[in-house]
C-alpha cells in the first residue's frame, strides 16, 4: 500500500472564548457560541461553495479543482497534500485514533462520445446524470488543447412546434435524441473537429447559483456544499485554536461520483466520517432544514457504534437532525473505503437536499446543521 505521510500538527492547547458578532441583516449573519462552539458563518460558507462552484470539474477533470481547494487550504494555514489521482488532504491536528472526515469535489457531467455528422455533439454522462434533469441546460467544453466553448443540451429535434407528436412524447436518451449544441458557427463534424473538439473531451454543467428565503439552489450541491462546510470548519478551528478529540484530517477526494473517491486511505486511520447530501424523498425522513445522520444506504448499513456517537451528539449540542436511510441508489466515499478494504468504521451525515442529480436544493438551515454536528464531534 501507498503510504502518504501527514505531517505532524499539535493539538491546540485552549480554545479561545466565542463572541457575539452582527452582520448584513439580509445574511442573517450571527456568530454566537452553541454549548460552547463557534457558530457557523453564513457568509463565510457561501464565499466558499461560490469559489467551489466556479471551478469546473466533472469527475476525472481534477486538476484545476485541486489546486483551488489547496490555494483555500493554504490561506488557511494549513498545508495540503495531493493524492496521485486528484485528491486533497490536510492534517487538521489533534492526538490519537485518526478521523478523516471527506467532502467530494467532482461533480456529474457529461463526456464527447463523438461527433455527429452535423457538428453537434453525441454525448454520454459521467456520474449519473440523466437527460431529463439537463436537456436545455447551458455547458463548457474542454478540449484536450486547453480550450473552452459553450453550448446547450437540446433535444432532437429541439422545437416542440415542429416536432411530431410521437417523437415529443419520446422519452430522451444521449444515444438517439438528446446532444449538445455548440455556440459555434458548425455545420459538420469537419468544422467541429477544426475547433479541436474529439471523444473524450469533458462537458460541464453550469451550476446556475441562487438563494431565496433561505434555500439554497445549484447544480453540485452534491457535494461542493459540503466542501465547503468542512473549510469552514477548518477555518473555524485555525481562528479559535480549538481542541480536537482526537487526531482529524480533512480529505477533499475526487471520483467520488463512479464510487472509487476514498478508495485509498492515509496509514492508520481508524474512522471515516462522510459529508454529503441527504436526499429528499416521499418515504425518507430527509429535510432540507435539518442534518440527517445515515444508518443504511443501497450498499449496506454505516457502523451502528459511529452512528450511534454522531446521534448522541447531536442530542447533547441540541443539533436538528433526522436518521434516515438512502436506497436504492445512493451511497458515499466511506463505502469506498470499505469496499477497498479498510479496518475502519464508517459514518455519513449531511443536509437534506431536493432534485439530488439535477437542479439541486437545500436550505442553509441544513447546512448550518451539518456543520454544527460535524464541529461538535471533532472539538472537545
Amino acid at each position: 500500500m501507498v503510504v502518504l505521510c501527514l505531517p505532524p500538527r499539535c493539538c491546540p492547547s485552549r480554545r479561545r472564548n466565542a463572541h457575539t458578532r452582527s452582520g448584513p441583516d439580509d445574511q442573517n449573519e450571527i456568530m454566537f457560541e452553541v454549548n460552547g462552539m463557534t457558530a457557523f458563518q453564513e457568509a463565510q460558507w457561501t464565499e466558499y461553495f461560490e469559489q467551489l462552484l466556479a471551478v469546473d470539474s466533472t469527475t476525472g477533470q481534477y486538476h484545476a479543482i485541486q489546486e483551488k481547494t489547496a490555494e483555500l487550504i493554504r490561506a488557511l494555514g494549513y498545508e495540503p497534500l495531493y493524492t496521485r489521482k486528484g485528491g486533497v488532504l490536510a492534517d487538521l491536528g489533534g492526538e490519537g485514533e485518526p478521523l478523516v472526515i471527506t467532502a467530494h469535489l467532482d461533480d456529474i457531467g457529461l463526456m464527447v462520445r463523438h461527433i455527429n455528422a452535423d457538428g453537434t455533439l453525441n454525448v454520454c454522462p459521467v456520474g449519473g446524470l440523466y437527460p431529463f434533469y439537463c436537456v436545455t441546460e447551458n455547458v463548457r467544453i474542454y478540449t484536450g488543447e486547453g480550450k473552452v466553448y459553450t453550448g446547450t443540451v437540446c433535444r432532437i429535434p429541439n422545437s416542440i412546434h415542429v416536432t411530431e407528436e410521437e417523437l415529443r412524447k419520446a422519452l430522451g436518451d444521449f444515444r438517439t435524441n438528446v446532444c449538445v449544441v455548440l455556440d459555434e458557427p458548425v455545420n459538420s463534424a469537419e468544422d467541429t473537429r477544426k475547433l479541436g473538439i474529439e471523444t473524450g473531451d469533458f462537458i460541464a454543467l453550469e451550476p446556475r447559483f441562487t438563494r431565496a428565503g433561505g434555500y439554497v439552489k445549484s447544480r453540485f450541491v452534491d457535494d461542493k456544499a459540503c466542501a465547503a462546510v468542512l473549510l469552514h470548519i477548518m477555518k473555524t478551528i485555525r481562528e479559535q485554536n480549538l481542541p480536537l478529540r482526537r487526531k482529524v484530517v480533512a480529505y477533499f477526494a475526487c471520483y467520488e461520483e463512479i464510487g472509487h473517491g476514498t478508495a485509498w486511505l492515509p496509514e492508520g486511520i481508524h474512522d471515516v466520517l462522510a459529508l454529503d447530501i441527504a436526499p429528499l424523498g416521499p418515504d425518507q425522513n430527509s429535510d432540507e432544514r435539518k442534518v440527517s445522520i445515515f444508518a443504511k444506504d443501497s450498499r449496506f448499513p454505516y457502523h451502528s457504534g459511529m452512528t450511534a456517537e454522531l446521534r448522541e451528539t447531536a442530542k447533547a449540542a441540541h443539533v436538528d437532525y433526522v436518521m434516515d436511510i438512502f436506497t436504492p441508489h445512493y451511497g458515499t466515499d466511506g463505502d469506498g473505503s470499505v469496499l477497498a478494504g479498510y479496518d475502519i468504521r464508517h459514518a455519513a451525515i449531511g443536509p437534506g437536499t431536493a432534485n439530488s442529480h439535477g437542479y439541486e436544493r437545500t436550505h442553509i438551515d441544513g447546512i448550518r446543521a451539518t456543520y454544527d454536528l460535524t464541529l461538535a464531534y471533532i472539538t472537545e
